[in-house]
């Protein structure tokens, strides 16, 4: 089962974190795998957004996606609901002498054929994306 989960301090309020990692629009800033989003419809829990991102040789997958969790400052968690794959993640927010522990996770309990198909390259992506918290730290503390 592909999953990846990795913690970050960013020298920010959570306050601050938590309101640019919730608006989706600004993914491609710091996911350099994001190739389009759109906010769908929504806001908060239940929010949709449409969302492309750079598969194999470069094509566009839809990997749209629902917020499902939501509390301000502190838990946002979504799930995929379009896509070859649709993996569930989140971000943990908590506030530190340092500023802000940020802890996100991916999971995608793949079964069957699609294990064997779909493992190692969506590992290589969820890997991709927790080292893209490197760049949401290098955006925020500018």
């Amino acid at each position: 089962m592909p999953s990846a989960k990795r913690t970050i301090t960013i020298k920010r309020p959570a306050a601050d974190v938590f309101a640019y990692v919730a608006n989706g629009l600004n993914g491609p800033t710091w996911r350099p795998g994001v190739l389009d989003i759109a906010l769908v419809s929504g806001d908060g829990v239940g929010a949709i957004y449409s969302q492309g991102v750079r598969g194999p040789m470069g094509r566009r997958i839809a990997a749209d996606y629902e917020v499902t969790a939501f509390e301000p400052n502190r838990r946002l968690e979504f799930k995929a609901i379009a896509g070859p794959v649709r993996p569930t993640g989140g971000y943990l927010l908590e506030e530190t002498a340092d500023g802000t522990a940020v802890t996100f996770w991916l999971d995608e309990p793949l079964a069957g054929w699609k294990r064997f198909v779909f493992g190692r390259p969506v590992q290589q992506t969820m890997n991709a994306e927790m080292a893209a918290l490197d760049r949401l730290k290098a955006v925020l503390e500018r």
